[in-house]
């Protein structure tokens, strides 16, 4: 019985019906991101979409402490906590 249920769980998780999960709620702030990076990349900045969260992550903490030069998310990444990037940059991460 044991295999049984372990091959039901497998095409469970293989069958299209698993990958239609509810989205992530969207963290505070994370919605406003997608003003300038669309998420079909077709803003006026490059799109996120895809983008590992750690590379997100790290991108907000280096316009937060001046490391990469920036017209406005310099100021936009200092408006958040580690925490909060971290959370945006994997909810971004994720995908719709």
């Amino acid at each position: 019985m044991r295999g049984g249920l372990a091959l039901l769980a497998a095409l469970w998780a293989a069958s299209p019906h698993a990958a239609q999960r509810a989205p992530l709620p969207a963290p505070a702030g994370a919605t406003a991101c997608s003003g300038c990076h669309a998420p079909a990349g077709n803003g006026p900045v490059p799109g996120l979409a895809g983008r590992p969260a750690a590379e997100i992550a790290d991108a907000m903490a280096a316009f937060r402490n001046g490391e990469r030069p920036a017209t406005v998310m310099d100021r936009i990444a200092k408006g958040f906590s580690d925490e909060e990037a971290r959370a945006i940059a994997e909810w971004i991460a994720a995908g719709p």
